[in-house]
């Protein structure tokens, strides 16, 4: 049974309220393409209501800028509680929405209150520091929240990229604004709501759905906003850089996606390795931005382990998100399932070798195979470009030295991963690839104890880890002149 849709309008200033132009827009199930529901589509007027309100929550008298940061914490250990009394609706409304698997949905939902709590504990850990300047002066560091912070999310994961975004800012004393995807705004809201229940202030948390050109541009553009953090693709991520430093210099955040490389040396458990490599890169789908999309497998091996990931790509059950038995569902939307299938077909243009997969599974909704290419070469447009789709590209390779300079061959560097049994070679992978976070011998291990973001085109910024809350935070430094004598 599909879950009880409960919030389909805007949140500002703690109420639920609708676009002021009336308007609405579909949000589609990717299991079969049909409408969900109706959301409330705020544009500019909206967004304009909402930065106002949290505005006017960020003032230095209001209830929130007057709590103790002890308090904020307990706010958030109060909405973890929730999260994890609602944690079954919360996933089947992601998978709903989404077309994540149960199992991915469960997983997040279930392991979201231990987030949460994370991040709640830094609230009250914000220090400062003292200088020892020369002369009879005292000097000392003040760390204070930036303001209003506009928090825009990709459609991928939402839950977890609103857990991320929302309750660091919160911690670290800020408001926010959030403009989830337009093709999946139900969790978003349905957060605002257990936040709202777990005792925050009018005006700190607002959600506007919306589309990026009408609701994220004003959001990006709009003068009150002192950050930006922004989840999703390189291109939008360009505009939103360009866009925060149009008006008054917003600080970003910005994730970018990636075309992350996996190494697989002749030594590695070639067992362990198959497995993590199919995980790493059909993981919902394809449809995550660390995604293993280069796999580089050493020579020794190679035709030995495209045979076997090529048996493990046609073993996966393709399904509905909801049955507990699926392992790979439908793409986010139409738009999606056909750029995805448009690489395919470049990649048997381009010369790869397709050894699974490959085609539209039916007639409904919007399901792709799992797809292994092997024989791909650097220069393919699938070996170059973040497909974003169940994809997995087979390249051979030589040497350590070789597939070093193979895997930073690129403009993105989110994530990477080895395989070996041999430590100084994982040493000297991690050492030398130009990469956010390197996985050795694993592959999409993460918590929120670690810090995530990427090199060069990937981002800038860093979220969860236990500096996060810097982020959305200001360095203040006072100096004070002392008596020379007392």
């Amino acid at each position: 049974m599909a879950p009880e849709i409960k919030y389909t309008k805007l949140f500002i200033n703690n109420e639920w309220v609708d676009a002021k132009s009336g308007k609405t827009f579909p949000t589609i199930g990717p299991h079969d393409g049909k409408v969900i529901a109706n959301v409330a589509e705020g544009d500019k007027a909206d967004i304009e209501l909402a930065v106002s309100a949290a505005k006017r929550a960020f003032h230095r008298n209001s209830e929130w800028r007057l709590l103790d940061a002890s308090k904020r914490g307990k706010i958030l250990y109060k909405f973890a509680d929730l999260v994890e009394r609602d944690a079954q609706y919360l996933a089947e409304l992601e998978g709903y929405d989404n077309g994540m698997i149960c199992a991915m949905s469960q997983r997040i939902t279930t392991s979201a209150p231990d987030q949460i709590r994370y991040i709640a504990s830094l609230a009250d850990k914000v220090e400062g520091a003292t200088i020892p300047l020369d002369g009879d002066i005292f000097s000392y560091t003040l760390k204070q929240p930036l303001g209003v912070c506009g928090l825009i999310l990709p459609w991928n994961v939402p839950i977890l990229m609103f857990l991320n975004k929302v309750t660091t800012a919160l911690a670290a004393g800020c408001t926010a604004v959030v403009k989830p995807a337009e093709q999946t705004p139900l969790t978003a809201l349905a957060l605002a709501a257990l936040l709202k229940e777990a005792g925050l202030p009018a005006g700190v948390l607002n959600v506007v759905p919306g589309y990026g050109e009408t609701a994220g541009v004003a959001l990006t553009h709009h003068n009150d906003v002192a950050k930006i953090s922004f989840t999703g693709s390189l291109e939008v991520g360009k505009l939103i850089q360009k866009a925060a430093g149009a008006n008054n210099l917003k600080r970003v955040t910005l994730e970018l996606g990636g075309k992350s490389p996996l190494v697989i040396m002749n030594d590695a458990d070639l067992e362990l390795a198959i497995k993590f490599a199919a995980y790493g890169v059909f993981t919902n789908q394809g449809q995550i931005c660390i995604a293993a999309s280069r796999l580089f497998v050493q020579s020794g091996i190679y035709d030995r382990f495209v045979q076997a990931a090529a048996a493990v790509a046609k073993s996966l059950k393709i399904g509905n998100p909801a049955d507990s038995s699926t392992q790979h569902g439908p793409q986010v939307d139409e738009d999606m399932m056909h750029k995805v299938l448009g690489y395919i077909e470049k990649g048997k243009v381009e010369g790869a070798k397709l050894v699974a997969g490959g085609k539209r599974v039916g007639t409904s909704g919007f399901y792709i195979e799992p797809t292994v290419f092997a024989d791909v070469k650097d220069d393919m447009t699938i070996a170059k470009e973040e497909i974003f789709g169940p994809v997995q590209n087979i390249l051979k390779f030589e040497t350590l030295e070789e597939v070093i300079d193979r895997a930073n061959a690129t403009n993105y560097g989110l994530a990477a991963g080895i395989f070996t049994t041999n430590v100084n070679t994982a040493l000297q992978y991690s050492k030398h690839v130009e990469a956010g976070t390197v996985w050795v011998n694993t592959y999409l291990a993460m918590g929120p104890q670690a810090p995530f973001g990427g090199f060069k085109d990937s981002g800038v910024g860093r979220e969860t880890g236990s500096h996060c809350l810097d982020e959305y935070l200001e360095v203040k430094t006072v100096t004070v002149s002392l008596p020379k004598k007392f």
